[in-house]
């Protein structure tokens, strides 16, 4: 027996480096050999067994399998009852899968072991705007029931030493962060594409409140889609709020250099401003003969074209002050 609990921890740790390393499918592959290794050799550890499915399904989620990583989840649940990280994980799965009942259920339980999960608090409130869309103010009555925690199974009143109570919160909330690493998952991901067509739908009515908040929701998510900020950039110039659909624009740019909306709308905004165009493109070309520059790029204002001529580009000039004169053109071409 000893020889086989052996091979069962060796093989969690090397699938435990694996997943580490982002290799998620090899990590389930060795979590699986050592769960076979743990039924053939007839151990009954159920810990071991819960903690092997919990991390089986991690990879799951992670690559967007949310079918599996549920059912792993509560396969580790049934054998140890209460665990945080099957729970959590559960909950992000039906969440992806919009069983958006059974995620606030999960993120509840949580919170009822351990209230400074700060991972559950903000599953809960994401389920209960989700929920309250859905069903209306009666989502409550339509909810499964939520299991009660024994006070064995609740770690919220296992108070830290004195001196340290303070740094309890920020430390769970830290190591639910590295749980759950920030790493978009294939499941995310998925879900925040669905927030951004959510967004799109409601700027299409004119509701650019609540596009607004779609597209934060997707952010949260993922936050390497470009069109994501452009759009809610598009939202905040609708509110007037210029300073907003400027910071979006810049992130935005920072995730695609030549993004002409982002462009559009950042100087659309400067120029809400009331900022001087000349004011934020004096500096940069103090060192460049104006009129060189602009021959060479061949610029034509009068032209119908909107884009920004690809002669720029070409230019020996510093990103920032390719940006720049990119802003200028399109407030130029805006007020054509």
């Amino acid at each position: 027996m000893a020889p086989a609990a052996a091979r069962v921890s060796e093989l969690r740790r090397a699938g435990n480096e694996e997943f580490r390393n982002g290799q998620y499918c090899q990590a389930a592959a060795l979590y699986s050999q050592a769960l076979g290794l743990l039924e053939a050799a007839g151990e009954r550890n159920a810990e071991e067994a819960s903690v092997l499915y919990s991390n089986r399904a991690a990879c799951y989620l992670k690559d967007g399998n949310c079918s599996l990583c549920v059912k792993d989840c509560s396969i580790a649940l049934d054998l140890v009852p209460f665990g945080i990280k099957p729970l959590l994980r559960r909950a992000a799965a039906y969440e992806a899968l919009e069983r958006y009942q059974l995620a606030y259920v999960d993120y509840k339980t949580v919170l009822q072991i351990d209230c400074t999960v700060q991972a559950a608090h903000d599953g809960v409130n994401r389920m209960t705007k989700a929920l309250l869309e859905k069903d209306g103010l009666e989502w409550r009555q339509k909810l499964p029931p939520i299991p009660s925690v024994p006070v064995s199974a609740q770690r919220r009143w296992d108070f830290p030493p004195a001196g340290s109570q303070a740094a309890a919160p920020r430390l769970k909330a830290t190591e639910t962060a590295s749980l759950e690493k920030q790493v978009p998952t294939a499941a995310m991901i998925e879900r925040a594409k669905t927030l951004k067509q959510e967004g799109n739908e409601l700027v299409k009515k004119g509701n650019h409140k609540k596009a607004i908040e779609k597209y934060s929701e997707s952010l949260k998510l993922s936050n390497q889609e470009c069109a994501t900020y452009t759009n809610r950039a598009l939202c905040y110039l609708s509110l007037k709020q210029y300073k907003e659909a400027i910071q979006d624009c810049t992130e935005a740019l920072k995730l695609d250099a030549k993004n002409i909306k982002a462009f559009y709308r950042r100087a659309q905004a400067f120029k809400e401003l009331k900022v001087s165009n000349c004011k934020r493109v004096s500096d940069p070309f103090q060192d460049w003969d104006r009129e060189a520059m602009f021959s060479q790029a061949s610029l034509n204002l009068e032209s119908t074209t909107v884009e920004f001529p690809q002669a720029f580009y070409n230019l020996p000039l510093c990103k920032t002050t390719t940006n720049l004169l990119a802003e200028v053109w399109y407030i130029v071409k805006g007020d054509s």
